[in-house]
């Protein structure tokens, strides 16, 4: 005979009693804590089936660069557009006059607000054959500094590690030619797993104006290390690494109004595609990642900048 599940069976010879159980939550205490490590085995089963996948990841082909490189060229020729003819500096003016207050609002508050960027405004942005093109802007407001102090601080370079740790382990400025700067940034990124690069950057600023300036950010070197840190650290070859970025380009807008100073990125990236079979654990993952590290970049700024010219009017 099938007993409901809240009663025990106890035998005492000849016969057979049904007697509830003293604490009965403890056997749905058991059967959760079952389904629970049910569900982390699988986890890491999966995350042991990513990594091993992801072993095969190459350097990108030639096809996926020239995709890559079109739609850079596009959106420079966009950016370029924009800042000749000085309209819509920054993504918020082109919103309709309420959406626009309503932003300009939430700046003010002390927001960073993150989006897919014009050219790419849903998660069908174009992609390169075997890799894929992630397109994210984002904006935020510090208040209190002027346009020169912001350059000034950004372009302190040495210390970034000190502006954007636990994401930026070093950084040196290797070179500098009045507004062209050379820089190195060690850079860590945690989601699931965790990867560590050595990455290099060619910077190009350029002042519109006493309240409008720009910079343009290209990498030219993404290495992968790894046991970074340990004696066994080593740099990985371009074909074992396991593509987690390729490229990264960034273009930054300053504009000083409103007793502060709004500063917006658009950041552009290369990764690889996401493995077969595993789209539901390593999309979401490449996905975010760039969406993710510009939000902390974007608000990691507006606090150093906070903290290196605090704002006395603030109580």
């Amino acid at each position: 005979m099938r007993l409901p599940n809240e009663f025990s069976l106890i035998t005492i010879y000849p016969q057979t009693i049904e007697r509830p159980p003293p604490f009965p939550h403890i056997a749905h205490m058991h059967s959760a804590a079952i389904q629970k490590c049910a569900r982390i085995a699988l986890m890491l089963l999966s995350i042991l089936a990513l990594a091993s996948s992801l072993q095969s990841a190459e350097s990108p082909s030639p096809e996926t660069l020239k995709a890559f490189e079109t739609y850079i060229q596009a959106a420079e020729a966009r950016s370029n557009e924009e800042l000749v003819a000085r309209k819509n500096f920054i993504w918020v003016d082109a919103l309709p006059e309420a959406e626009r207050e309503r932003t300009y609002d939430r700046l003010k508050r002390h927001q960073t607000i993150i989006r897919h960027s014009a050219s790419c405004a849903s998660r069908d942005c174009p992609n390169s054959p075997g890799g894929i093109i992630h397109d994210w802007t984002g904006i935020t407001f510090v208040p209190g500094v002027t346009l020169q102090q912001t350059l000034a601080a950004l372009q302190d370079y040495d210390h970034d590690a000190d502006y954007y740790r636990p994401t930026v382990l070093r950084a040196k400025l290797r070179s500098r030619a009045g507004n062209s700067f050379h820089v190195f940034l060690r850079l860590k990124e945690t989601h699931v797993l965790t990867v560590v690069l050595d990455t290099e950057y060619e910077i190009q600023y350029l002042v519109v104006d006493s309240t409008h300036a720009a910079s343009i950010s290209h990498s030219t070197q993404i290495t992968e290390i790894e046991s970074a840190g340990t004696p066994q650290e080593r740099a990985m070859s371009p074909r074992d690494n396991h593509g987690f970025l390729w490229r990264l380009n960034s273009y930054w807008r300053f504009y000083q109004a409103d007793g502060g100073v709004y500063i917006q990125c658009n950041a552009i990236s290369l990764t690889r595609d996401v493995p077969a079979g595993l789209g539901w654990l390593a999309g979401p993952f490449i996905e975010n990642v760039p969406r993710e590290s510009l939000d902390f970049t974007l608000t990691a700024t507006r606090e150093a900048l906070l903290k290196k010219f605090p704002n006395k009017t603030d109580k």
